[in-house]
């Protein structure tokens, strides 16, 4: 296996810790992620909805012989927050991977299921533009943290879940992904109780009222839900001392997915919620070379 570089990987994680404190407007909070041997298009509009434009930055490799495989990273923030430009995901584009980092509706402009509308759609967006852009359309993964790791979590279980595909633009195309990378991430919506205000402020922004008075809401939002035998595999990373989202959350996650059949991976190292992506980014090299890339 190809080791990453070690000063990538551990200026990639500083610079995605530091993004989750960092306010909007700031020049830490405006800085771009770059890599080198890339070829970076940014805001590319792959989907208007009510108003809204949303956009993705594409990084793909210079050198590579033939479409290359994709991995999409889904921003964290609470689902409130947080943006495209800082994309840990680019640290695998030297090893031949097409990263897409993509925006998608805020709580605070939309509740659910809008944020998982976006997602898909954005998958359908890189299928609909594959042979543009020189992207494998059949080798498709997704990468996301804490509420990006719930999306993620939530596009690897709900392929084909008519209720959460949205309308639009390309919808000939699949929304399914073939690997998922979940960090962190929520995964039984009712189950969160008892978390601080803080916590439960986002899960009621998401969801767009209190969680115990939208049970059916918080249901469909909740990535266990839809587990069954033919979801992607799965790489879930979370932190054992995570104070944000507890731990046990993954746990169960994991133990569905196994019943289920899914070819599913969970470590557990023992730091908190912040600090599980440099551990993750190790991890996702693995696992994505070995189940995205051709052999």
């Amino acid at each position: 296996m190809r080791e990453l570089h070690g000063w990538l990987i551990h200026t990639l994680a500083i610079a995605a810790l530091c993004g989750a404190t960092a306010q909007p407007g700031t020049a830490l909070g405006q800085r771009m992620m770059e890599v080198a041997d890339a070829t970076i298009q940014r805001d590319l509009v792959y989907k208007r909805v009510n108003g809204a434009v949303l956009t993705l930055d594409l990084y793909c490799p210079e050198k590579v012989s033939g479409p290359a495989p994709v991995i999409v990273w889904v921003h964290g923030g609470g689902w409130r927050r947080g943006g495209k430009k800082r994309c840990p995901a680019v640290a695998l584009v030297p090893d031949g991977y097409a990263v897409a980092s993509i925006d998608y509706r805020l709580s605070s402009t939309a509740p659910f299921p809008a944020q998982i509308e976006d997602c898909k759609a954005a998958v359908r967006w890189l299928r609909a533009n594959a042979a543009k852009y020189n992207l494998d359309a059949d080798r498709i993964g997704v990468w996301g943290m804490s509420a990006g790791g719930h999306l993620a979590a939530l596009l690897g279980t709900s392929g084909g879940v008519p209720e959460l595909e949205g309308s639009g633009d390309n919808m000939q195309y699949s929304s399914r992904v073939q690997a998922v990378c979940d960090v962190a991430g929520p995964a039984d919506m009712p189950a969160l109780t008892n978390l601080g205000p803080k916590r439960m402020f986002a899960i009621e922004g998401l969801l767009g009222g209190p969680l115990e008075k939208d049970k059916a809401k918080a249901i469909a939002a909740s990535p266990i839900h839809y587990v069954s035998k033919d979801d992607p595999p799965f790489l879930i990373v979370h932190g054992e001392a995570d104070r944000v989202v507890p731990v046990e959350q993954s746990q169960r996650f994991y133990e569905e997915l196994r019943k289920a059949g899914v070819n599913a991976t969970l470590k557990m190292p023992h730091v908190g919620h912040q600090a599980v992506l440099m551990d993750a980014v190790k991890d996702a090299e693995v696992f994505f070379d070995a189940t995205l890339k051709k052999r």
